[in-house]
């Protein structure tokens, strides 16, 4: 008589890998950060380099500080967002191509766990690179706006996520470093371009208006002109913050959808 014993099942298999935990998430956030707790250059591209780029445009329109008051606060938006994104398509490609995410999808962790905890990792240093920013330009560099600081800092914090979201989304497609650096003339250049910066977007040909209301950086710059023109917060504002929400949770969501669990 013969009996079939049962098969051997990994104790990792047990684990839920479909289901999205917060504390596999919060522990995915955690590694990452250390990580970049030991990268000081990474650290400095994040935080300070925005920073810099504002007290660099006030200065060259020292004549005419109008100017400054003008634009400055679309910019406080759209620099959070472009370094957040070369930070982390860069950063998040170095992690696909070394193994370490392949490693981690071999561990029982979703798919959700472990695209939110790189968000959440990048989150928080966008939230540290946001508050630096705006305290710098309303209260250092004396940016005049009408609305309360705050929203400029809410505001700049949605722009710096979805820079994120955009990251790890386009890293899936990049097989080098500099592959993912040739992403921004794709993905960002058309938006700077088409956001409203250097014209009002409704003065643009039918065509290029149109495309530029699809695209996420128009809301962010139209909401930080809200603030610079009106003291309360209007639905144009609450429209635009929820476009650019909603814009960074569907980027994510396609992010997720290309990580791939290897077999052997």
């Amino acid at each position: 008589m013969s009996t079939t014993a049962p098969a051997h099942t990994p104790a990792h298999s047990a684990a839920p890998t479909g289901a999205f935990s917060p504390a596999r998430t919060t522990a995915t956030a955690a590694r990452v950060l250390r990580q970049l707790r030991h990268d000081p250059r990474t650290i400095a591209l994040m935080v300070l380099v925005p920073c810099l780029m504002l007290v660099l445009l006030r200065y060259v329109f020292d004549a005419t500080p109008r100017t400054f008051d003008n634009i400055g606060a679309s910019l406080l938006g759209i620099f959070p967002l472009i370094t957040m994104f070369l930070v982390t398509s860069i950063a998040t490609l170095r992690e696909r191509t070394s193994g370490t995410l392949e490693r981690l999808l071999a561990m029982p962790l979703g798919k959700a766990d472990v695209i939110a905890g790189y968000a959440l990792a990048f989150g928080v240093i966008a939230i540290v690179q946001s508050a630096l920013a705006t305290g710098l330009a309303v209260w250092l560099l004396g940016l005049d706006v009408t609305g309360s600081p705050w929203l400029l800092l809410l505001v700049a914090l949605l722009d710096a996520l979805l820079g994120t979201a955009l990251g790890l989304f386009v890293s899936a497609f990049a097989a080098s470093e500099f592959q993912a650096v040739q992403f921004m003339p794709a993905v960002i250049f058309p938006q700077l371009l088409l956001c409203g910066l250097f014209t009002p977007r409704s003065d643009m040909h039918p065509v290029l208006e149109a495309i530029s209301d699809v695209l996420p950086m128009s809301y962010a710059v139209d909401g930080m002109n809200e603030v610079l023109r009106h003291t309360d917060m209007t639905a144009t504002f609450l429209r635009d913050i929820l476009i650019v929400a909603g814009c960074a949770l569907l980027v994510l969501g396609v992010g997720a959808a290309t990580l791939r669990r290897r077999t052997a």
